[in-house]
């Protein structure tokens, strides 16, 4: 669930960059699976928070972090043309803690889980000792865009966003903060 959560958060991105990954043979699902397995890395079970409503069903999920600060750009160019924009914009915002994932099963949206899950990041971050909370939404999202500002984060920068051209969406990757109480 872990995987089809953070794809629903990365807007159908995450998907592209599992199937470059995976290969023949291998599902991008099962890609997706393998690196929430890691111990190491931003997508990592470590950083997760799922929401379950009853035995065996899952709402949401959150995945949580610290940009690092100073931010090293050193690579960008050799990264997946589809991830820099999302590169730049995290430099932009080193030592923040940053919600890499906030997603929700569309059965389960409209209830509030997403907004306690905010709540969730916020307290994480003041706990951390993070004097400010990051996220980056395509501008083409904005019903999510609603939930963050409604939640004070307000718009630093843009980057075009880097999509396939069978992509249903375009716009701009958007980098939203806000302080931390």
């Amino acid at each position: 669930a872990l995987a089809v959560l953070v794809d629903i958060a990365g807007e159908g991105v995450p998907t592209v960059f599992w199937r470059e990954l995976a290969g023949p043979g291998r599902s991008v699902l099962e890609m997706g699976r393998e690196r929430a397995r890691r111990q190491e890395g931003g997508f990592s079970y470590r950083h997760a928070t799922i929401v379950e409503v009853g035995p065996e069903e899952i709402a949401a999920g959150l995945i949580v972090y610290p940009l690092d600060d100073p931010y090293d750009l050193t690579g960008l160019d050799e990264m997946p043309a589809h991830v820099q924009p999302l590169v730049r914009l995290e430099a932009q915002a080193p030592g923040s803690w940053y919600v890499n994932v906030l997603a929700t099963f569309p059965e389960f949206r409209g209830q509030g889980i997403g907004t306690r899950l905010l709540a969730l990041a916020e307290e994480k971050a003041s706990e951390a000792g993070a004097n400010t909370a990051s996220i980056i939404v395509g501008s083409w999202n904005t019903g999510a865009t609603r939930l963050y500002e409604r939640a004070g984060y307000t718009t630093i920068a843009s980057e075009p966003a880097v999509l396939p051209p069978d992509f249903p969406q375009s716009g701009d990757w958007v980098l939203l903060t806000r302080p931390v109480a």
